[in-house]
């Protein structure tokens, strides 16, 4: 049974890697920020972010593809911890295909329920890395740290998402101004980031992706056609916020293990 799941996972990491080749315009597809009529570039909503920022997406598809390779590695103890990933990887990757492909046939309201299971699924998966250990550095580097990637890219990514869906749909924000629902997603994008840090105990590679979008959400407002300072600014405060949480968390959390380890040993 062990095997069939490495095997899935496997064919779901070669789909997934399929689909960013398509995705990037690498193998004759539109590139991302033109498909759908260019829904999803930098210039498209208060909320998107500028282009560069869409790079993170190739440390993600080394980790996944690493992911997959490390099940069939010798064993190390964290055989459980796998088969309870088992699903939710496979779904993670498979949603990232559809999502690629709903864009790239245009079909952008479809992308939206896509993209909010596939953030659900990395949920689904950080509860799961959270409640478990890994059996050591590199095993919590190649799992925790690119599923946490994944995770908070995904995060900008939906929110992104959402805005363009709604603009494409004719939405208006109900009168209010760019400036003010950009300053508005910004910090709940922050306030989740918030969440995740203390959710996961300081654990910083959900941090570094999600502080990564907003900070090229500040950048794409505050140069281009689509200018908004205070968006801008709210934005990086929300990184500010988020990335002083998660390190004043992950330096308490290392001090109440060396604590322990030393009344272990006393």
């Amino acid at each position: 049974m062990r095997w069939f799941r490495k095997i899935v996972i496997a064919a779901s990491a070669v789909v997934a890697v399929v689909g960013s080749f398509i995705g990037s315009g690498a193998a004759g597809g539109t590139p991302i920020q033109d498909a759908a009529g260019g829904a999803l570039s930098a210039s498209s909503t208060a909320i998107a972010p500028a282009g560069p920022a869409f790079g993170i997406w190739s440390v993600i598809y080394v980790g996944l593809i690493a992911f997959a390779v490390w099940q069939f590695l010798p064993r190390r103890g964290d055989e459980a911890r796998h088969d309870r990933l088992a699903v939710p990887a496979t779904l993670s990757l498979l949603l990232n295909a559809a999502w690629i492909l709903s864009v790239q046939f245009g079909l952008l309201w479809l992308s939206e329920p896509i993209i909010v299971a596939l953030l659900a699924v990395l949920a689904w998966t950080f509860v799961i890395l959270r409640r478990t250990r890994p059996s050591g550095t590199v095993e919590a580097i190649v799992t925790d740290g690119t599923f946490g990637l994944y995770l908070g890219w995904v995060c900008v990514a939906t929110a992104a998402n959402t805005a363009a869906v709604l603009t494409a749909a004719g939405f208006r924000g109900f009168g209010l101004s760019q400036d003010v629902w950009g300053v508005v997603v910004a910090l709940v994008a922050g306030a989740v980031g918030v969440l995740l840090a203390v959710s996961g105990r300081g654990r910083l590679a959900p941090t570094v992706s999600l502080g990564w979008g907003l900070a090229w959400v500040a950048v794409a407002r505050l140069d281009g056609p689509l200018v908004s300072v205070p968006t801008a600014v709210a934005a990086l405060v929300a990184v500010v916020v988020v990335v002083a949480v998660v390190v004043t968390l992950a330096v308490r959390t290392r001090a109440g293990w060396s604590a322990a380890r030393a009344a272990r040993a006393a």
